[in-house]
């Protein structure tokens, strides 16, 4: 990066935290709380960082001008000092769901990797080792675009429906956020979360992916009426019969023939799936459609149930929410890779939260930049790029976009 571009994103970092102060909000229990500034001159993370009061935050942020800012989950009686002294008293319950950690269909389309070694470029997800040098060390440009922020919101909107459903969290003790660039992020402050240990987490993990679970054992099973074969979850059972159900359910009302074929059944099981969808589809009225057609055998209705549970499974990052000692991006706080702010949103708008039109930091002005190589992108109402070697003026938050991916530069 240029100096003039490094010089031009931090000044207009430091405007943004000058001019919106008093809406970085501290997280609750502020002086128990690590804090960790990543630097934007030469991306090292200072660690260990502690605050008495919401105004010596907002000042540090003024005067640092980080990247990016962090702080802990986890609650400290000494949190400035290192990890072996701190003193861990207790951590929210976090969770991270990025598009990175799920597949989406359009990586090839946005995403690219650049070899260190030699400079060979490709489109999607990076080689194990670059075909031309044989090097192993790349850079990863991924994008936001509408197919990965739907793909991450829909995750979000499972998530949230267990913690609050299966767990009977009240909407008081949860935060919801998009992070700013490609996902959200959910926090549970509660008393009955603080205690919990890594193992603990994990087996919370466990249960929101699905990890292991067998629809055999949630209610599919032989029935006891002599008109059925089987018996399976309802749609109204709690905890993951009825997800089981659900997604059984979500997964018939739309599968094409295409679709029964991916989850491994044969064309002999297919074929009575498809010539009886409507008496499947209006069994769901009374007790489900497990047994009801003859010629779909137990194996089938297993082999679309696991399925279903595959499509409740909620895809989160399974390193985050287990580790005690996490830090998590400050609400409010600008993301050192798009430009944007992690802005909370409210629980019951979930649905529709544009984070292109709610997070866009930066409003007004327009910059000079060259582009080397840039996909599509929308920020607002405006859709921009592609682009490819080419000097353009652009509004300052699509330009930062560009800036902060590292594939512009500032022009005069």
């Amino acid at each position: 990066m240029s100096s003039l571009s490094q010089s031009f994103i931090q000044e207009r970092f430091a405007d943004y935290y000058k001019e919106n102060s008093l809406s970085i909000m501290p997280p609750s229990s502020l002086k128990r709380r690590e804090f960790g500034f990543l630097l934007l001159e030469k991306k090292v993370m200072l660690r260990h960082q502690s605050f008495l009061d919401a105004e010596r935050l907002r000042a540090a942020l003024f005067n640092v001008v980080p990247s990016d800012v962090y702080y802990s989950s986890a609650y400290y009686e000494r949190p400035e000092e290192d990890m072996r002294n701190k003193g861990w008293l207790g951590a929210d319950l976090v969770f991270d769901i990025d598009a990175d950690h799920f597949p989406t269909p359009c990586p090839t389309v946005h995403d690219f990797w650049v070899c260190t070694g030699c400079g060979a470029s490709g489109k999607g997800q990076h080689p194990q080792k670059c075909s031309s040098c044989g090097g192993t060390k790349f850079k990863e440009k991924s994008w936001p675009c509408e197919t990965c922020l739907a793909a991450a919101k829909a995750e979000l909107i499972k998530l949230v429906d267990v913690l609050m459903e299966d767990f009977g969290f009240s909407s008081k003790v949860l935060t919801v956020a998009f992070s700013g660039h490609r996902g959200y992020h959910v926090h549970v402050e509660s008393e009955l979360v603080w205690e919990l240990d890594s193992l603990a987490r994990k087996e919370i993990v466990d249960y929101v992916m699905g990890i292991g679970l067998e629809a055999e054992f949630h209610g599919l099973g032989r029935s006891l009426s002599l008109d059925r074969m089987l018996a399976g979850p309802d749609l109204n059972d709690r905890g993951w019969r009825g997800r089981v159900a659900k997604g059984t359910y979500d997964f018939l009302s739309a599968a094409s023939e295409e679709d029964l074929m991916k989850t491994g059944l044969k064309p002999q099981q297919i074929k009575p799936l498809l010539a009886y969808s409507d008496e499947i589809m209006e069994s769901w009225d009374t007790k489900g459609p497990w047994g009801v057609v003859k010629g779909i055998s137990p194996e089938t209705w297993k082999t679309i149930a696991q399925y279903g549970v595959e499509k409740q499974s909620v895809k989160i990052d399974t390193v985050v929410t287990p580790d005690i000692n996490r830090l998590i991006r400050l609400s409010n706080s600008l993301h050192g890779k798009t430009g944007l702010k992690k802005v909370e949103l409210p629980i019951t708008g979930i649905e529709d939260f544009d984070p292109l039109k709610t997070a866009v930091a930066f409003k007004s002005g327009e910059v000079n930049v060259h582009v080397s190589e840039a996909p599509q992108f929308r920020m607002e109402d405006e859709t921009f790029g592609p682009f490819k070697r080419q000097k353009i003026e652009l509004p300052t938050a699509a330009a930062m976009m560009l800036l902060c991916k590292g594939v512009a530069k500032v022009v005069q």
